[in-house]
């Protein structure tokens, strides 16, 4: 797609997302890293944010968004209603040949059933 500069950005959405990443790295690395120095970790973490958002900025420009959790949910939902829905309308697939039935591994069915002897 091309920018468009009249597309909307979700500031809300970019902003909820990054402290939400913020606060799950900063336990994860506070867990981790108890002994050390955090000062760096945090900082890296606090200067993401505005990167993040400028990212997120250019792709809504740009026209991407990113489904909800709402929006997949009706969807799996709705899919998974017309698979049930497919799976009754459509006929029993045919089983896989077998010796039985007169299919060979090699793909060509041997007359019968009768079996090629080794001398």
């Amino acid at each position: 797609m091309a920018w468009d500069s009249s597309r909307p950005v979700p500031w809300k959405r970019l902003a909820r997302e990054w402290v939400i990443y913020v606060v799950v790295m900063g336990a994860i690395f506070l867990l981790l890293f108890r002994d050390r120095p955090l000062v760096g970790v945090f900082a890296g973490l606090l200067v993401s944010g505005p990167l993040y958002l400028a990212f997120g900025y250019v792709l809504a420009k740009f026209g991407y968004q990113r489904k909800t959790w709402r929006q997949l949910r009706t969807e799996d939902g709705e899919r998974s209603a017309q698979t049930e829905v497919e799976r009754a309308e459509a006929p029993r697939p045919k089983p896989a040949p077998t010796s039985r039935t007169g299919g060979h591994p090699s793909g060509r069915g041997r007359p019968g059933g009768a079996r090629k002897r080794r001398r």
